[in-house]
This record gives C-alpha cells, sequence and structure tokens, in this order.
C-alpha cells in the first residue's frame, strides 16, 4: 500500500531511478554469469536496495561508505558509472580494481566508496579507522561501516565496537540483517535475534529499521548521522532486509520457504516507492518507462565497455 509522500517528487524519482538500476543490473550479472561470460564469486544485493539507496540520501557525499562483498549497490547509490563495475567483472584495466578484484571489492575513492571486502567482517575495524582519520582531522565527515548478519560473529566487531565508543568516532555501523548470513538463520547462530542490541554491553545506541522501506532507512541514517556529527560517537543501526536470491549464486537456498520468499517479495522497496510515485502523480507512465529504457540503454553501454576494454598485462 502506498503511503503519502514524506519527500519531494524529485526525490522519489531519484530513489526509483537509482534502486531500478542496482537492480536491473544486477539481473544481468546474473545472466551473465550463468553464461559464463565471467567468474569469480558473486553475491547479489536484489532486496536490499532501500537501505543503500535511503543511506547515500540521507547524508553528504564525503562521508564515507565500506562495507562487505556483496558490494555493487554502494558505489552505483553514490553515482559511479556502472561501466566501470562491469569492467571490474570482466577482469579488464579499466574496471574500478583495474580488473584484479571482481565481483567482492569494488572501490572508488573518488564518490567516498571504500570496498568491497572480501574477509567476512575485515571492514568493521577499517570503517572505524576511517572514522578514526576523520576526528583526528578535526572535519566533520561521517563513516557508514556495513555488515551482514553472520559478519557480527567475529570478534574483530567487539574489538571495532569497544574503541568507537571509547574514542566517540563518528560511524554508523550498519548491520544489514538478511537473515541467514550464509545460509544458517539468526535464530540458529545466536540467543540475541534483535542484533541492534549488540552494541549494549559498550553503551552504542542503536534501533532496528525497516530495511525494505528507504524513507525509513533515510530517516533513521539521518538521525544517526546528526549523532556522530555532534560528537557523541557511534550508532548502531540493524536494517532488516531480505536478499531475494541465494548467498553466492551456488546457493540454492533450500534453507528457506518459497512462501518466505514471496511473503518478502511481496514488500518489494522499489515497488513500494514507484507505488508512491503513481499515487502522487510524480510522473507519468511513459516519464517511468522512459527512465526503464534509460537504464536498459546504461547496462548496454557498460558491457560494451566492458567488452572493449583490455585485459591486464601478464606482468600486472
Amino acid at each position: 500500500m502506498a503511503k503519502k509522500a514524506k519527500f519531494s517528487k524529485e526525490q522519489y524519482l531519484k530513489w526509483y531511478e537509482s534502486m531500478y538500476l542496482m537492480r536491473k543490473f544486477e539481473e544481468k550479472l546474473s545472466q551473465l554469469y550463468i553464461q559464463r561470460v565471467f567468474g569469480g564469486c558473486l553475491q547479489l544485493y536484489i532486496g536490499q536496495e532501500a537501505v543503500v539507496a535511503g543511506a547515500v540520501s540521507a547524508t553528504r557525499e564525503d562521508d564515507n561508505m565500506i562495507t562487505a562483498y556483496r558490494c555493487h549497490a554502494h558505489p552505483i547509490g553514490r553515482g559511479t558509472e556502472i561501466k566501470y563495475l562491469m569492467a571490474e567483472l570482466y577482469g579488464k584495466t579499466t574496471g574500478l580494481s583495474k580488473g584484479k578484484g571482481g565481483s567482492m571489492h569494488m572501490f572508488d575513492v573518488s564518490k567516498k566508496v571504500f570496498g568491497g571486502h572480501g574477509i567476512v567482517g575485515g571492514q568493521i575495524p577499517l570503517g572505524a579507522g576511517l572514522a578514526f582519520a576523520d576526528k583526528y582531522k578535526g572535519n566533520d565527515r561521517i563513516t557508514m561501516c556495513s555488515m551482514g548478519d553472520g559478519a557480527i560473529r567475529q570478534g574483530a566487531l567487539h574489538e571495532a565496537f569497544n574503541m568507537a565508543m571509547t574514542w566517540k568516532l563518528p560511524v554508523i555501523f550498519i548491520i544489514e540483517n538478511n537473515k541467514y548470513a550464509m545460509g544458517t538463520s539468526v535464530e540458529r547462530t545466536s540467543n540475541v535475534t534483535e542484533l541492534y542490541k549488540i552494541g549494549a554491553s559498550y553503551e552504542m545506541p542503536g534501533e532496528a529499521v525497516d530495511g525494505m522501506d528507504v524513507e525509513a532507512v533515510h530517516f533513521a541514517i539521518e538521525k544517526a548521522a546528526k549523532h556522530c556529527r555532534d560528537g557523541n560517537g557511534p550508532y548502531l543501526l540493524e536494517m532488516e532486509t531480505y536478499r531475494y536470491k541465494g548467498h553466492s549464486m551456488s546457493d540454492p537456498r533450500k534453507y528457506r520457504t518459497k512462501e518466505e520468499e514471496e511473503q518478502y517479495m511481496s514488500n518489494d522497496p522499489i515497488e513500494k516507492v514507484l507505488q508512491t510515485i503513481k499515487k502522487n502523480k510524480f510522473a507519468t507512465d511513459k516519464q517511468i518507462e522512459a527512465i526503464h529504457d534509460k537504464v536498459k540503454q546504461e547496462i548496454n553501454d557498460a558491457i560494451k565497455y566492458a567488452e572493449e576494454s583490455p585485459l591486464p598485462e601478464p606482468e600486472d
């Protein structure tokens, strides 16, 4: 059910185009991967797009972002041209990591996106470190450090949380709780299932957020960002979300039911934004179709760019 608009027409249209691009880009990646156009691992963000879209709209362009290996949407949300992501997946020198990182290591320092990290939980202390650097320099930037619900079982999280609170670092820790880590439910791995509560032992404020609702994400990030910029230290947000696809392309998803998947898909974050646009007459059907055509063309151009880009030289 579409809600009454809480933001401007421009914001809803920007959210829709950005999230739609994330979705269609990754759907195309899935096809290309099955066709063996490129190899390596491929973890898709499909279903979780509202988390990045809301985080980007609620923060500044000079704020840092760092995440795990489900990392295509983060640079897209920040405005990185998808041809550079596609080239990276193809292993080409024009890719974001010069063809050496692949799907799991998308960096765009020009957009303040610092990865893309393949080691589970490895980005958590790095996120605290980025925030430490900004505090040391005396600016008012914040860092958004994202992680999955599986990564929070790493000891590095507790070390980073302790130091972040002790030093009052300007970092928003974002748990993207898509329920199953690699394939084991939160309920089977922890007595604490409301994951934002794990910050309580460090007296770190936190809350749960509907990660399938871009408006809710925006408001939560906006609140947390103010908390950080005001010098109050870190904030923990648990984004309750869902990945429609498997952990990776090799995951048959036998650990969850089709009924559960359909239930979450009926609450699609992109569809909710589209319904708000239509209900408030922010765009005609023709204008919406123009967005779809633009995204399709961007993806086709990105594939052409990747195909025509050079491979790294052996000595590289």
